[in-house]
């Protein structure tokens, strides 16, 4: 199970930080991933993190602008997103896939969050 948090309203130029929690059984997962869905949008890649923490990557989007990191071995993942630009504007789901080469895939993810709305005025 996972669960999104830290969304709301926010000025363009500011930052923001997303949490995901993950619960139940979580030896499945070999990955976190980020995604956003904008109205009238498909749902797309973010950025994701091995469940090691060791590996990271971004959408082209948000390269340079945002971070996604693991508290060691807990539990939790976090999206630090900087600059932060109207079009950033979106729902934004945290998943898990059972397989990191599948980070990018969305048709893969098993496991879904129920989604952060982050609105970025202009």
């Amino acid at each position: 199970q996972l669960q999104a948090s830290g969304g709301g309203l926010v000025q363009a130029g500011s930052s923001m930080r997303l949490s995901c929690a993950a619960s139940g059984r979580t030896v499945s997962i070999d990955a976190v991933g980020w995604f956003r869905q904008a109205p009238g949008n498909q749902r797309k890649f973010v950025a994701g993190i091995s469940w090691s923490g060791e590996l990271t990557m971004y959408a082209d989007s948000v390269e340079g602008r945002g971070t996604i990191s693991r508290d060691g071995g807990g539990n939790m993942v976090y999206l630090q997103m900087n600059s932060l630009k109207p079009e950033d504007t979106a729902v934004y789901y945290c998943a898990a896939v059972p397989e990191w080469r599948y980070v990018k895939v969305l048709s893969k993810y098993k496991w879904w969050g129920q989604g952060t709305l982050v609105t970025v005025s202009s």
